[in-house]
């Protein structure tokens, strides 16, 4: 596989992790440091499946699926080193969640992910998700990796 050449757009990601619409959260990545950190970002729109709705309340992205987005660009950030590229990441844990305030349909998700630890086939990730300089979203996740199938 070649070089990653910033940004990654959704085509890109679609050649480092295994999933796809509707399950891929990821728009765009736009920094990267291998084994340090990475930004990607999701884009909220009214459209998507799975907002929750409520009368005469706006739509908002449940936490899990930001969730989701967080582990998402995590696994991006492991499996975009060449060595990791025919592997797959299994989220083994995720601690320390919060959920800071609600993603709205409109709202542009920065997604920054740092290594925390690194030993042999499993680490530790921590994750922080903002929208307009407010912090949405932040936790850590113990990942591990396997080989593909």
């Amino acid at each position: 596989m070649e070089p990653l050449s910033l940004p990654l757009d959704y085509t890109a990601i679609e050649r480092i992790i295994p999933h796809r619409y509707p399950f891929l959260l990821v728009d765009r990545i736009t920094e990267f440091e291998i084994d340090k950190r990475i930004v990607g970002v999701k884009n909220v729109s009214l459209n998507e499946r799975y907002l929750a709705r409520r009368p005469g309340e706006q739509p908002v992205l449940p936490p899990t699926i930001l969730t989701e987005a967080v582990a998402q660009v995590g696994a991006i950030l492991i499996l975009a080193k060449p060595e990791n590229r025919e592997k797959l990441i299994y989220l083994v844990g995720i601690e320390r969640v919060r959920y800071r305030r609600p993603a709205h349909p409109g709202d542009i998700i920065n997604i920054e992910v740092n290594v925390k630890r690194l030993r042999g086939r499993m680490g530790q990730l921590h994750g922080v998700a903002t929208t307009d300089d407010n912090v949405v979203l932040e936790g850590r996740m113990t990942f591990a990796l396997g080989p593909a199938k």
